[in-house]
């Protein structure tokens, strides 16, 4: 196969030439190999590629054998899933040369799903921020502008799916960090319900259920086909997530019905929605009410105030950094400093020190007093729907500007400030995505909408999905750097 030709592929439409023998797995990891070495100098999205002898010995052991995706090439995170005697450094050079002792609950399920995992892909330090720059890697670059970010914290996955490297790639999302990246590079991102996938067995929970794990893709059959085969719950989950009434492959197909649908324009922070972004939420809205929707402007209430939601996502974030760094420096021997650590990780860790065990609860009480207010506007509608971001990826080095001059608060503020629509529905545990509908039509840059539903309704978003994808197709639109044109 041809890079060319495996360029217009998705991860299913892969996976059934793969079925019909008129194509291997090996030819397609070839392929996605020289994809990566045609566009990654210039995106920097892949940490490293692993060698075709794993992964044929994964087909010796007939792992995948069959599944609806066997064959596919992918990436994993560098964080979040553990694939045993490959490195996790997590974004940081206090982890580096970290190996995996053993797969992850999320690995073993990649694994039975057929995909062939070929590599990972760059995160910011711990994930902690919305721009993939860290020291470790430099900063990884959006396929449809350079000088931009490809958003965080799984902005190399998202940007090695933009530029064809593989149609679709692990990713995480405590904040947003599935969704900004999909939106900042013309994907579709969705984060599911907390307790649909499992964090296990090594942790529990991250970031106390604010954090979840899923995908990003270039359509929404492959999101789709993925989450069906990892979802469900592994024995000492904390959480628990009522199992879908039917595969999310059938979702896709079914018609959504006539949604209610409110639409927020605005964050609760500072920052305002721009006028590219404003424009595009309302095509959005004319397209819904044109296929039947039911739509009408709201405001999404989280129950406290910007400044104590703020508060308590900054108490949670950083505390929970703490005992990772010190695990971490303890394991490798390395101190915790600028050596090891960057400068807004070292101010949170400094930061999550001072929290004391009132402070934590407290926060945990913010959690709770959000969840049950975001639930309550289920009770109206079916969807909401506001723009992922509230303007178009910003130029890298931005938000390490003056970083010295802030604490732990001072960064959380920072990164919520400039994704005031992701978080609160991580907080809520309650499934969104982003879908990639509008392009700024002054430098042709993807706009990412956002739409969140009750808790456990991915179906929903998947019905609504798919119909968006059929109305406004986005599979066509390809970025400057594109594995395709090489």
């Amino acid at each position: 196969m041809k890079l060319s030709e495996y360029v217009t592929y998705d991860a299913v439409g892969l996976a059934e030439l793969v079925a019909r023998g008129e194509v291997t797995g090996a030819e397609l990891e070839a392929v996605a190999l020289e994809a990566v070495a045609a566009v990654n100098p210039l995106i920097n999205a892949v940490v490293e590629t692993w060698p075709a002898e794993r992964a044929e010995q994964e087909k010796k052991e007939g792992a995948g054998e069959g599944a609806p995706l066997a064959g596919v090439p992918f990436l994993v995170k560098d964080l979040g899933v553990a694939m045993a005697g490959k490195r996790m450094e997590l974004g940081s050079r206090l982890a580096e040369g970290n190996v995996a002792s053993a797969d992850s609950y999320l690995m073993r399920r990649f694994r039975e799903s057929g995909l062939a995992t070929i590599g990972r892909t760059t995160t910011p330090e711990f994930a902690y921020g919305i721009t993939t720059e860290a020291v470790l890697y430099g900063p990884t670059r959006n396929p449809w502008d350079l000088d931009r970010s490809p958003g965080g914290s799984s902005g190399g996955s998202a940007a090695a799916v933009a530029a064809g490297v593989v149609p679709i790639a692990h990713g995480t999302d405590a904040a947003g960090s599935i969704r900004i990246p999909a939106a900042s590079t013309g994907l579709f991102g969705l984060k599911p319900t907390r307790g649909r996938v499992s964090m296990g067995p090594d942790v529990d929970e991250i970031f106390n259920g604010l954090a979840v794990q899923g995908d990003i893709s270039r359509t929404v059959r492959d999101s789709a086909a993925l989450l069906d085969r990892i979802q469900g719950p592994e024995s000492g989950d904390p959480y628990f997530a009522a199992p879908p009434d039917r595969p999310y492959s059938e979702e896709i197909t079914r018609a959504p019905g006539r949604l209610r649908v409110g639409v927020i324009a605005q964050g609760g922070g500072r920052r305002r929605t721009e006028g590219p972004v404003l424009d595009a939420l309302s095509r959005t809205a004319e397209l819904l009410s044109s296929l039947g929707h039911h739509v009408q402007e709201a405001t999404l209430d989280p129950g406290v105030s910007w400044e104590q939601f703020v508060g308590a996502n900054a108490r949670l974030w950083t505390a929970n950094l703490v005992p990772w760094l010190d695990a971490l420096a303890a394991a490798s021997g390395r101190p915790i400093d600028p050596s090891t650590v960057e400068t807004e990780m070292l101010a949170s860790y400094a930061w999550g020190r001072q929290v004391t065990g009132a402070d934590f609860v407290s926060a945990l009480g913010v959690r709770n007093t959000v969840a049950r207010s975001i639930g309550r506007h289920f009770d109206r509608y079916d969807v909401l729907l506001t723009p992922t971001l509230p303007e178009l990826p910003p130029r890298l080095g931005v938000f390490a500007e003056a970083v010295e001059e802030l604490d732990g608060f001072g960064w959380v503020d920072r990164l919520f400030d400039r994704s005031p629509f992701t978080a609160c529905f991580n907080v809520a545990g309650t499934p969104a995505m982003s879908v990639p509908l509008m392009a700024d039509p002054t430098t042709g840059l993807p706009i990412g909408m956002q739409f969140a539903a009750a808790y456990g309704r991915e179906d929903t978003l998947f019905r609504l999905a798919a119909q968006l994808e059929e109305a406004a197709p986005w599979s066509h639109r390809t970025p400057a750097v594109w594995a395709g044109s090489h």
